[in-house]
């Protein structure tokens, strides 16, 4: 049975090679709304996190409700209300802001929630400690908690980083030329999809084993606060 398979129509090292280039050509728009997405949700994460963690309820509920949203709704869908959607009241975003916007607006949620955890996680006894000391709250939050918070908050923050991007093959659906887009073209050309997708799953697996050597390095750099 195994026999009779015909192996290069599974994989075709020729059309590997050949592809490999174009494919890649792709990894300048998938790093740039991963990374652009992860700098602009851990910064409304934070906001969101601290709102939460709020004595005002408006606060806390108005994040909670914003968190619970975007946790809910698929990230296609949202993509798709932000591209195809908002033109109708007028709003026209090019494909790769809204897989930006799209991308930053949900993961900003789940960020949130490490955040938080890993400011709750901090003994408030040193919180005490350093206001003893005559330490500002403010100082007291970026010098003691907030470094601590951050290596407890590394891995699961990783974590978001690498879902976003694998997530990023999504934006294809709105037309971002990145790494899934561009194995389409070629896979519909060729009429051979599944040597592409191998190709691009070991960009993506070496994007990933990139990122998970900086997070061990970050880990190293950050246990001291611990």
């Amino acid at each position: 049975m195994m026999s009779s398979i015909d192996w290069r129509s599974v994989f075709n090292p020729e059309l590997a090679v050949d592809s490999f280039p174009y494919i890649l050509s792709g990894l300048g728009q998938t790093l740039w709304i991963s990374l652009l997405s992860m700098a602009i949700g851990l910064g409304i994460g934070l906001i969101l996190a601290l709102c939460r963690l709020s004595h005002f309820r408006v606060l806390r509920i108005g994040a909670s409700a914003y968190i619970s949203f975007m946790r809910g709704v698929p990230i296609l869908v949202l993509l798709f209300m932000l591209y195809f959607g908002l033109p109708v009241i007028n709003i026209q975003l090019n494909a790769l802001t809204a897989a930006i916007t799209g991308f930053s607006l949900n993961s900003a949620a789940y960020m949130a929630e490490i955040i938080r955890s890993s400011l709750l996680s901090i003994d408030r006894g040193q919180e005490e400690a350093a206001a003893s000391l005559g330490l500002s709250r403010y100082r007291t939050f970026v010098g003691i908690i907030l470094p601590q918070a951050i290596r407890i908050a590394i891995p699961p923050l990783s974590n978001v980083l690498l879902d976003l991007v694998k997530a990023s093959s999504l934006a294809a659906m709105i037309t971002v030329p990145e790494i899934f887009q561009k194995a389409k073209i070629v896979g519909g050309r060729e009429f051979d999809y599944m040597t592409v997708y191998f190709v691009v799953a070991f960009i993506y697996w070496g994007i990933c084993s990139c990122i998970a050597v900086i997070q061990e390095i970050l880990e190293r750099r950050f246990a001291r606060y611990l």
